[in-house]
């Protein structure tokens, strides 16, 4: 029988959302876990892919091509889910932050990576929107499928959908 006190507790987390206040809320929570020395695997799917792309376009149909360019962008294009004021908020919320010297998106998505978390992109999602595992920043995992998400999900302590 294992020894539960010494057992490393995990989390799971689902990233569906590309919004900046709840990938803030996903990656704070994220490095938090890993801090404690959990282990955490995050599972980004469809518009939380963004958080995980570098800054290049995207697509190879005409579908994609045009997903690319009007949701194109890396994480610092995120916008807040409320007051986005066609840009504005997203501006708005970094300038609020920095003076409260809180980590940009970019800073907690690398200090994740830093602390061992396991970020993957969902392979379904990046097929249908047509976006290539080249794109992602280093230090992400290859992309998986819900199977292999579902089993992370059942062997932990705390699962999350964000």
């Amino acid at each position: 029988m294992p020894d539960e006190v010494n057992e490393q507790k995990k989390l799971a987390m689902v990233v569906m959302s590309g919004d900046m206040d709840r990938l803030f809320g996903a990656f704070i929570i994220a490095t938090g876990a890993a801090a404690m020395g959990m282990e955490v695997t995050m599972f980004f799917t469809f518009w939380g892919l963004r958080a995980l792309k570098k800054n290049v376009r995207t697509g190879t149909s005409f579908f994609g091509k045009m997903l690319g360019l009007f949701y194109g962008g890396d994480i610092s294009k995120s916008n807040p889910s409320k007051f986005s004021f066609g840009g504005m908020g997203r501006w708005m919320f970094r300038k609020m932050m920095g003076a409260h010297n809180v980590a940009s998106l970019p800073e907690l998505r690398d200090l994740a990576i830093q602390l061992g978390v396991n970020m993957y992109g969902c392979q379904m999602s990046m097929d249908v929107m047509e976006i290539p595992r080249e794109s992602f920043v280093e230090g992400v995992k290859e992309p998986v499928g819900v199977g292999f998400f579902l089993m992370k999900a059942q062997e932990a302590e705390v699962q999350l959908f964000i």
